[in-house]
Parts: structure tokens; sequence; C-alpha cells
């Protein structure tokens, strides 16, 4: 298959083409030229957002398989179907968990779960993304496959409840420096390293019975916040933490920005059922326990300190929410 990626090379994507390639296809990957493309990939550089050097660059192009990663809202997904209407078999838009009404008044999650996120500006704009799509499946035939990934990591990313990117948390474990996790730390959350949710993901391209339909890929173990963190700190060499428990919603009095991160995503619990992509794609099986997937990250981490990069905002994050938690204690 001749398959096209609109954001190739970020967390999620970077395997799901890297595996479709290893199968034989033809990757092409749209790109504004700031990050490496494989050289076995094509690359068509365009700013997705320029509408005519976008039209540009895809002048006489079709493919079976176009496969979204960076569409986040209505607007964009007018653009693209009318872009890409008559020119692709299959469209694949990666949308996201988050469109989920929270918290869940049902586990596990399936497909059918409501949506309507009160809490995240980002899953309202995904979901508003996902009816349009469907409009146009309805009434036009465009074919439209959704798909939604949970919390997806790779060996780049350390997941916590603020930010998996960067290194931040982890130097804030080795310093001996206090971190938080929201509530008791009981919440339950899964976890899904791209490389498992690449073989539901390529399994899904060219799936006709995959067109005009939402589909989740998520992992299958479910973990507490405090296992989650506890095998971070293994991980990555560190004998105990300094943990703040801390109720969801003094963190969100605190740092107002972290209501779409909490209340919109993280307190809820992320329990799911994935029949509908085994049932697709019986090959799809999650292999990667996060035991195994985190402490691939920390060796990856570790092997250039060069990667070690720290950011001051998130580090003022746990300081503010932290030392207002204790001062109100």
């Amino acid at each position: 298959m001749n398959i096209l990626f609109i954001g190739g090379t970020g967390n999620i994507s970077t395997d799901c083409a890297a595996l479709l390639a290893q199968r034989g296809h033809r990757i092409s990957v749209l790109t504004r030229g700031r990050n490496p493309v494989p050289a076995a990939y094509q690359s068509i550089v365009a700013d997705r957002h320029d509408r005519a050097a976008l039209q540009q660059a895809l002048a006489n192009k079709s493919f079976d398989v176009v496969a979204d990663f960076t569409t986040y809202t209505e607007d964009e997904a007018r653009d693209m179907t009318e872009l890409f209407a008559g020119r692709c078999a299959q469209y694949i838009f990666i949308s996201t968990v988050v469109v989920y009404s929270k918290p869940a008044h049902v586990l596990p999650i399936t497909e059918l779960a409501p949506t309507g996120n009160a809490f995240s500006p980002y899953g309202q704009r995904k979901a508003a993304a996902e009816a349009f799509f469907m409009r146009q499946h309805r009434e036009h035939g465009f074919p439209v496959t959704i798909v939604r990934p949970s919390h997806t990591y790779s060996h780049q990313w350390l997941p916590n409840p603020v930010t998996s990117a960067g290194y931040t948390f982890a130097r804030r474990l080795e310093d001996k420096r206090p971190i938080f996790i929201h509530d008791d730390g009981q919440g339950l959350w899964t976890l899904t390293h791209t490389r498992d949710f690449a073989v539901g993901f390529a399994g899904l391209c060219g799936l006709s019975a995959a067109i005009g339909e939402a589909i989740q890929i998520t992992g299958d173990a479910v973990l507490t916040w405090n296992q989650i963190v506890d095998e971070i700190r293994l991980a990555i060499g560190v004998d105990n933490v300094d943990i703040e428990y801390i109720p969801t919603d003094f963190i969100c009095h605190v740092d107002p920005d972290m209501t779409a991160k909490f209340k919109g995503d993280k307190s809820s619990p992320a329990v799911f059922d994935c029949a509908k992509i085994k049932r697709l794609v019986p090959d799809f099986q999650c292999r990667i326990p996060f035991r195994d997937g985190v402490r691939e990250a920390a060796a990856w981490f570790k092997a250039d300190p060069a990667r070690q990069t720290v950011s001051a905002a998130i580090d003022t994050t746990f300081d503010r929410i932290i030392n207002a938690w204790r001062n109100a204690r």
C-alpha cells in the first residue's frame, strides 16, 4: 500500500510508520522539514496549515491510506476532507480517549461510551473533529476510520501525572525532591507502548471493515498511579520517593491550567475494553509490560546525558502545587 503519514515522526506515529515500512508498504511523510525523515520514506515538505502550499505539494498524488496524527479541530477536519476526498481509499484520524465524558460511569470503557468531556478543551476539539469526519462519511462516503489511543508512551517518555516528555520528573526523583500524585494514588490507569499500538494501527490500514468505525487501541494491563511511579523509581535506580498525595480539586484550584489534565483525564479511571480492535486485528496483543517499557526508556535517557532535558516550568508547577498543599495542611 501507498501510505501517507501526516505527522510521521511523533511519539506514536514513528513506530507505526516503521512497522508498516517493515511490512513492505511505501511510506510518505508530510513534514515541515524540521524533523529528520528516515531515508527509506518519501518526504513531502509543506506546512499543513498553508493550504496553497499543501495543495501544490500533494498535486496529482493519491494514497491507499492517509494517517492523520495532527488534526485537532473541526476546521482542520474540514480542510482535510476537502483536500483528500476522492484521493484516498481510507483516511485514519488519530483521535483520543479524552473525548469520552469524565468521569467514566461504566468500566471498562468501550467505543459506545458517551463523549462530551466537560473539562478538556483538547478532548472537546478532538470530539468535534470526529463528529465532522463521521458526518462526511454518512453524507458523502468519506472513508474515515477513527482511532482513539489512551496514554501511549515510547522509549523517549517516562509517564507521570504531569507530563511524559523530558527528564524533569526523573530528575526530581534522583535529587530526592518531592513529587505529587493526585488523590490517594490508587486511581486506575492504562499505559500502552507505541510498538504495541503500532500492531493494532497497522492492522487497520487498508481494512475496509474499519471504515466508518471508531476504534480504541490501548493496553490490557491496568496499573495504579502508585505502581506507575514505583516502576519509574526502580527503573532509574532511586531507593525512595518523597510523595505528597494531593486532592484533584486542590491541584486544580492552585493551578487552573491543570484542570484539563486532571479532571479531564488523569483523575478518572482509564480501563478500556479492546474487544473491537482484537476482533478486527487478531494479531493485536500488548506484549510489552510497563516494567520493561519504562526500563527501556530509562536506559535511553541514561545512555546520553544530553537527552536528560529538564523543564523549569514543569519544576515550578510541582513546587507551586506541593508548597501550597503543605502550607494549607
